[in-house]
């Protein structure tokens, strides 16, 4: 019973060292880079300096060391990585060596430019100037030194690094093609066969002389409370676990679903990888503690170790995306049942991604040749290829589902080029193999894998997201859904991971550090030398400038202004020009304080200025006609104006339009140019008072100064019409149908004209019915000349065309005692 435990420990407490195998299974060209068993130099100690003044003598030796190493090209790889990390801290020490003295420079500087411009040749100056200029261009040369010595220096580190990096690429590039023993030849699976069985030989001789050693006896007695319960934990933590923590996870997310529990139950869920490791590696410092371990051994168990870490991740990756219980969301819009077969297509690629790093471990033992590594590695990458054709044929029904349901173009469109690379990494990556060219085979396949496994936590972090943002931000789960912010987080966290798939397919951290040293040095424009802390200075500083300027913004409008005799339009105008001058003063501040010259910009605004001119001109005239609005004010926010055929209400005056709400409640936007340019009718400027007009006729016959009196009552009578001036009546004249009359009065509320019009309507009508005065309306008496032209017409004897209409019987042929006038056939 106790071998058969100890059987099981052993397989599956397979191996230590969780980190380290991981690494190597993420960047299989890092084999290459390794040139060897030759050692690995201790890294160099920094550069002694003097204070703030560099040890150009080291430096000398240092680089010259650097260019011999270059020139042999027989060092290993591990040696020439040493040399560049020693030559970028070089490199470091010269980039903030070259602003040594910058503020003596620049105030020498202005000491040389005080004394005018030097003579031209031929031209003398007095003595004394001519001295003091020779004795500050002396001062200035000499504070001056330490940066030109600190930028040639760093030009030369620059390049004896760019040299190290393309030696180090080509010989990346040399391993990735290098052409070995093909495993389609039956020769070399014999000879992996002969090497697996004296592999297995070599361990159990080994496993068999620890056993016999009585030291080793003693100290697994010893040792045995430990070894015990190291093994037992383990055993508990591998078997128990995971479920113990699904279930918790479980009722952890069903007893509420608040805001927050998707991320709580994100790192719930970790536990089922983390837990199960952790039980794993118990086991294998138990078995290492026990020295049943030969050298072979250990790796062994290491290369087993990221096995298991790989089936255990797939586990839980899978989970997570395609969980099993259907009211949960998956990654993607798809049918529930095909979440099953995408947990086990991702748990068959972990278990082959893991069998990849354990097979070239076993290949890198010094018992197995060459020759066998073919055989051994090349069918875990055919079964690891199936698993990508698997997985596409998936991918490819979720984007039809996707298609069917409605979704947006760019998941199913991602989807389709997902599946498609799938295709061909699974068709080459083996075919590579299979002529020879492992190392580029592998370094197609087991990135791809990682690649894989790093966008399935990008995706399940988008959840996490989403529901941090509903509990900060106090949101729903569907607000949150249809929220910018988890969106441009997530797309920030998808270029976070850049780097790392950079290292995955093979990208030397060295040179993803050097661009990012490359992207901290900036560029030059000028004199100016523009970094990204220069940048970050400058919009924070902006960010301060404009909080402020906001701050003071809102207490003027809420707090000072209110206090004044200034009118809701002043207020805003001082608000807007506060806000406009606010603005222009952070920018200068913030581009100042971050030490950018502004002349060394200067060429560059007056080429943009001519573009400017011509391209934005129209934007340019509405700017400063909008500055023109809020500086003279013809027009305030709450005006009644009319502009353009457009009457309304002024609702807002920004710097390049002004909104207008028209009697229709719609908004018309008005560029300010047209205010200035334009002529603009404004009802309410200075004051309500406006005057109204009310057009009248009466029937002929009507006594004219009766109709008078009585409009001048009605218009004296209302309350909204002003006493001074007062109410006039004007008798226009005679018109084709009435005796036309006009009342002129003003009103103190212009606002209130279309209510006061109405009114006097109304009472107008009233009084002409009380006494009896009638308003006429057109009256014409239409006769046909040819009656007998139109169509389904009878046509009339002559004497019936002459005689008279009878008025008795036909009334409308009756002339209208209202129209004093004879009829006048049209």
């Amino acid at each position: 019973m106790t071998n058969a435990v100890l059987r099981r420990l052993a397989g599956l407490g397979a191996a230590l060292v969780l980190a380290l195998t991981l690494l190597v299974a993420m960047s299989p060209p890092a084999i290459a880079q390794t040139g060897g068993l030759e050692p690995v130099e201790e890294p160099a100690p920094a550069p002694a300096a003097d204070g703030d003044v560099v040890d150009y003598d080291a430096w000398e030796r240092a680089a010259s060391s650097a260019e011999n190493l270059i020139s042999g090209g027989v060092a290993s790889t591990a040696f020439f990585e040493t040399r560049r990390a020693e030559l970028v801290r070089w490199r470091a020490r010269f980039l903030s060596a070259e602003s040594q003295n910058a503020a003596r420079i620049q105030t020498i500087q202005a000491q040389i430019d005080g004394l005018g411009p030097a003579p031209a040749e031929g031209e003398t100056e007095p003595e004394a100037i001519a001295a003091r200029r020779a004795a500050l261009q002396e001062r200035l040369a000499e504070a001056q030194l330490p940066s030109i010595q600190a930028t040639e220096a760093l030009n030369r580190a620059a390049g004896l690094i760019a040299e190290i990096d393309a030696v180090l690429a080509e010989r990346q590039t040399q391993e990735l093609l290098e052409l070995e023993p093909t495993p389609t030849n039956p020769v070399n699976w014999a000879t992996a066969l002969g090497a697996l069985a004296e592999l297995a030989r070599l361990l159990q001789s080994d496993t068999a002389d620890l056993l016999a050693d009585p030291e080793v006896r003693a100290n697994i007695t010893d040792a045995a409370p430990a070894i015990i319960g190291m093994i037992l934990i383990g055993l508990i933590l591998i078997l128990r676990g995971r479920k113990f923590v699904a279930r918790m996870g479980e009722r952890f997310l069903d007893a509420d679903r608040r805001r927050g529990r998707t991320a709580l139950g994100f790192l719930v869920s970790l536990g089922q990888l983390l837990l199960p490791v952790f039980g794993i590696v118990l086991i294998v410092v138990a078995a290492e503690i026990s020295g049943l371990l030969s050298d072979e051994a250990v790796e062994l168990v290491e290369a087993a170790l990221s096995l298991v870490i790989g089936i255990y991740a797939a586990l839980w990756i899978g989970g997570r995306l395609f969980p099993d219980h259907e009211d949960r969301a998956a990654a993607f819009d798809m049918a529930p049942k095909l979440r099953a077969p995408a947990r086990r297509t991702i748990l068959w690629i972990g278990l082959f991604m893991g069998m990849v790093n354990f097979v070239e471990v076993v290949s890198s033992l010094d018992v197995i040749p060459p020759a066998a590594r073919g055989v051994l590695v090349v069918p875990v990458h055919i079964a690891l290829a199936w698993m990508y054709l698997r997985l596409a044929r998936l991918l490819r029904r979720i984007r039809t589902d996707m298609q069917e349901a409605e979704t947006s173009s760019f998941a199913p469109g991602v989807l389709g080029i997902a599946a498609n690379a799938l295709r061909v990494v699974a068709f080459v990556g083996p075919l590579l193999g299979l002529v020879g060219y492992i190392n580029a085979g592998e370094a197609l396949m087991v990135p791809t894998g990682l690649t894989l496994f790093l966008i399935g936590v990008l995706l399940a972090l988008q959840a996490v997201v989403r529901d941090l943002y509903a509990l900060v931000f106090r949101k729903t789960a569907e607000d949150a859904n249809a929220a910018l912010v988890p969106v441009l987080v997530n797309f920030a966290l998808f270029l976070a991971a850049t780097p790392l798939l950079a290292i995955v397919w093979g990208i030397r951290p060295e040179r993803l550090g050097e661009l990012y040293a490359r992207i901290l040095e900036g560029f030059s424009v000028g004199d100016t030398r523009i970094t990204p802390g220069v940048v970050l200075a400058v919009i924070l500083v902006f960010a301060a400038g404009l909080l402020i300027t906001r701050i003071l913004q809102g207490a003027l409008r809420s707090t000072v202004l209110p206090r004044t005799k200034l009118d809701v339009g002043a207020r805003n105008a001082v608000t807007s020009g506060v806000g406009y001058v606010g603005i222009a003063l952070a920018c200068v501040i913030a581009v100042t304080s971050a030490g950018i010259d502004l002349t060394a910009l200067g060429f560059v605004v007056g080429a943009l200025s001519v573009g400017i001119g011509f391209g934005l001109q129209n934007v340019v005239s509405n700017f400063v006609s909008g500055i023109i609005l809020l500086i003279e004010r013809p027009i305030s926010e709450g005006d009644w104006i009319e502009v353009n055929g457009n009457m309304g209400i002024v609702k807002d005056i920004s710097v390049r339009s002004t909104t207008i709400e028209t009697f229709d409640k719609t908004d018309v936007i008005v560029p300010n140019a047209d205010f200035v340019s334009g002529t603009v009718t404004n009802w309410t400027r200075g004051n309500t008072v406006g005057r109204a007009i009310v057009t009248v006729g009466v029937a002929y016959g009507t006594d004219t100064r009766r109709v008078s009196e009585i409009l001048s009552e009605i218009a004296h009578g209302h309350p909204d019409v002003a006493k001074f001036p007062e109410p006039g009546v004007d008798f226009l004249g005679f018109g084709a149908d009435s005796l036309d009359f006009r009342v002129r009065c003003i009103l103190r509320d212009i606002n209130l004209l279309v209510v006061t019009k109405t009114e006097l309507h109304h009472q107008i009508a009233e009084r002409f019915a009380a006494e009896g005065i009638e308003i006429p309306f057109a009256q014409r008496d239409i006769w046909l000349r040819n009656p007998e032209a139109l169509p389904n017409a009878t046509p009339r004897s002559e004497p019936e065309a002459e005689a008279e209409p009878d008025t008795d019987t036909d009334p409308e042929a009756a002339p209208d005692p209202r129209d004093p006038s004879p009829s006048t056939p049209e």
